[in-house]
């Protein structure tokens, strides 16, 4: 069954409405092309966001490295930032998002993407 607007998988119920169709389109393409579900959600909830970045928004991600959390800019080598909790980086990071025109992309430890967090959301 095809998603749409109105019915869509949970892990994209944080997303702004514009990158949320996209993903649904992009989810719905990808299970028709023979992908499982679990793998299509992720794959569409990543191209739809980079498809709405604008290029104002710089990107930043939260990390585990190392047995510990880090916030980083994406692209960059090295932490900005590193913390012994996801949570004192999820302050930190909120921080950010107050100060910056940023988006946080939030990881699981093992390496999943979790979520999304734009300025807007601060």
């Amino acid at each position: 069954m095809p998603w749409n607007k109105n019915d869509y998988p949970d892990a994209m119920k944080n997303l702004n409405k514009e990158v949320k169709e996209k993903a649904i389109e992009i989810a719905n393409s990808l299970v028709e092309d023979g992908y499982e579900e679990g793998r299509a959600i992720p794959i569409a909830i990543d191209e739809a966001e980079k498809i709405g970045n604008t290029k104002n928004d710089e990107i930043y991600q939260l990390i585990n490295q190392n047995d510990q959390w880090a916030i980083k800019k994406e692209g960059a080598e090295r932490a900005s930032k590193t913390f012994e909790t996801k949570e004192e980086a999820l302050k930190y990071g909120d921080e950010l998002l107050a100060k910056k025109q940023i988006q946080l992309k939030v990881y699981k430890k093992d390496g999943a993407l979790e979520r999304t967090k734009k300025y807007s959301e601060k």
